[in-house]
């Protein structure tokens, strides 16, 4: 017992106050998630909306979501990250109150646009934020620890949202609202009066990126794209998941909700060991590509074995296939870039989820009506084995050329 305290005293030791901070801030904002997790599920019993409208939403909402980690990453360079992270929390919080009056078609696709763009912004401020406030030898575990903060509070939010659906939906808007105004000023009160927020220039002496900008750097641009596909495939855990969740297996949204908490639960509660383990000692290729092939066969088990029992332990290798991959894949575009472009390249990172935001929904959605939910389990088995070769190939590439300039830096 003794060596398990330790082991997690080690894992979580030398970080920032600020980081842990900026975590306290991402906990509180996504003990409210609530209604994204849920809003298929509520367009479609709620409002009635087909299966093709509901695919279209959700695709609008990953497109509000490319635009507002372009306009954040480019905002965060130009104004810093302080004050994009501050807008983002308290007018997104706002929106939320809208979004639960919007009825018609086109005033929801509007609406979800609007939330999506402002939410958005705060994800390449925010991963900004981390890299400025952490050593650079504890910018991966910083990472980790923001996500820990997030997937402790996922857990909560879908858990504590299923039992407010069984209620009434109203209730997921006014609670995701609140907690986000919430953390937008816990934020402030902190963050006010600490340095960085002004964009900060980079000295001729510090390490410089590969390329000025992330959209000429062309392994980059591949590093993006694959981790888009990665994307694409581990977002059907809200895109499709809940459908299949409901329409397969009957499970009311309480139980949707404690299935899916269990991915926060299981990354809170072992991210932090596993990189700590893992990331000196393992290359990124490896852990990523490998975090790549268990988010397939996470999907294809539930083809090999459709009980319910099974559901669990589908949600256990989706929830370490993330722990493998998502930390790594930021701390890879930290080194990249340094601080005078960080913005832009933490928004062209953070545009390739956004992008699979509108891809995920409406492909899944599409291949469900088209050929049902065992063929899209298929493919996202296959997907995810050539995200993982192309990954390890594009990483390793990556890594040479980053070893290469500090090696000139060096001497």
């Amino acid at each position: 017992m003794k060596k398990v305290l330790q082991l997690y005293r080690n894992a979580f030791g030398g970080l920032s106050q600020q980081a842990w901070m900026m975590s306290v801030v991402m906990l509180i904002n996504r003990s409210g998630a609530m209604v994204i997790p849920f809003l298929g599920v509520y367009l479609t019993k709620e409002l009635n909306y087909s299966l093709k409208e509901t695919g279209a939403i959700l695709s609008i909402y990953g497109l509000g979501s490319v635009c507002g980690s372009f306009l954040g990453g480019w905002l965060t360079d130009k104004v810093g990250h302080f004050k994009v992270q501050f807008v983002s929390l308290t007018l997104g919080g706002a929106l939320y109150f809208i979004l639960l009056n919007l009825r018609q078609f086109e005033y929801m696709a509007a609406g979800v646009f609007i939330l999506s763009l402002v939410n958005d912004m705060l994800r390449p401020a925010n991963a900004s934020s981390i890299a400025y406030y952490s050593k650079p030898e504890n910018v991966t575990r910083a990472f980790s620890l923001n996500r820990m903060a997030i997937n402790l509070g996922f857990s909560i939010g879908p858990a504590l949202g299923g039992l407010l659906a069984a209620l009434s939906y109203k209730w997921l808007f006014i609670a995701d609202g609140a907690t986000c105004m919430a953390a937008g000023i816990f934020f402030f009160l902190y963050f006010r009066a600490q340095k960085g927020h002004q964009p900060v220039k980079a000295k001729p002496s510090q390490e410089a990126p590969a390329v000025k900008s992330p959209y000429r750097d062309g392994w980059f641009i591949l590093f993006a794209a694959l981790c888009s596909l990665f994307a694409i495939i581990f977002f059907q855990l809200f895109a499709t998941l809940p459908l299949y969740y409901t329409q397969v297996h009957a499970l009311s949204e309480t139980h949707i909700g404690l299935l899916m908490a269990l991915n926060g639960l299981i990354v809170f509660s072992l991210e932090m060991i596993i990189v700590y383990l893992l990331g000196e000692h393992a290359k990124k290729s490896v852990l990523v590509a490998s975090g790549l092939l268990m988010l397939g066969f996470s999907f294809v088990l539930l083809n090999l074995f459709p009980q319910v029992s099974v559901l669990f332990v589908s949600m256990l290798l989706l929830s370490i296939s993330e722990i493998l991959a998502m930390p790594f894949m930021s701390t890879i575009t930290v080194e990249r870039s340094n601080i005078d472009n960080r913005g832009a390249y933490m928004g062209l990172y953070t545009i390739s989820y956004a992008a699979a935001h509108v891809i995920s929904p409406y492909l899944g959605t599409s291949i469900i009506a088209a050929y049902g939910f065992d063929m899209l389990w298929w493919a996202s088995g296959g997907l995810s084995i050539v995200a993982a070769v192309g990954l390890y190939l594009v990483i390793h590439q990556m890594e040479k050329q980053r070893f290469a300039r500090q090696a000139i830096v060096a001497g």
